[in-house]
């Protein structure tokens, strides 16, 4: 994972991808051109604002369906479980934005991504403002409704970094 001691948000996604394997720097690939797309943020703003984690620490493989990146198991997301809960706990971020349903669940235990994502959730001092993922293997951003709630819940994002001197 990436940061640095002072970024006043903290992102956490389901696990590395391909290109974030062979990079060695998280949300490189198209999936993060979209996250930055969304928050309005280019590469060096993004990465000097988040703290990026992420459930599992490995590249899980492809799914079998050929769709996408396969989902860390259960067992692989309890393994993994002590690393970004600790970096929480260290560095307190005062913003989290959990993205994808896997990382939503683990965070927040929140089972809905249209009940949540554009909603604002209390984790200890800090917020949380849950995100779709932005690979593009789900359908869910195919439906403009859902498209509006990701609007919302960027304009919170960017909204809470103002307030937070970002």
């Amino acid at each position: 994972m990436t940061g640095s001691a002072g970024q006043p948000a903290f992102i956490l996604g389901q696990a590395p991808g391909a290109i974030e394997g062979l990079e060695r720097r998280p949300w490189r690939g198209r999936a993060g051109r979209a996250m930055r797309r969304w928050l309005e943020m280019d590469e060096d703003e993004f990465y000097a604002t988040f703290y990026c984690a992420a459930v599992t620490r490995c590249y899980p493989g492809k799914a079998a369906s050929g769709r996408g990146d396969r989902a860390p198991t259960p067992r692989e997301q309890e393994l993994c479980s002590l690393w970004w809960q600790w970096e929480l706990r260290l560095l307190r971020p005062r913003l989290i934005v959990p993205v994808g349903m896997l990382a939503i669940r683990r965070l927040l235990g929140l089972r809905s991504l249209a009940e949540c994502v554009g909603r604002i959730y209390p984790v200890g001092e800090a917020i949380a403002v849950p995100l779709p993922h932005p690979s593009g293997a789900s359908g869910w951003l195919n439906d403009p409704s859902n498209r509006a709630l990701v609007a919302e819940a960027a304009t919170r994002i960017r909204a809470e970094l103002e307030r937070l001197g970002r």
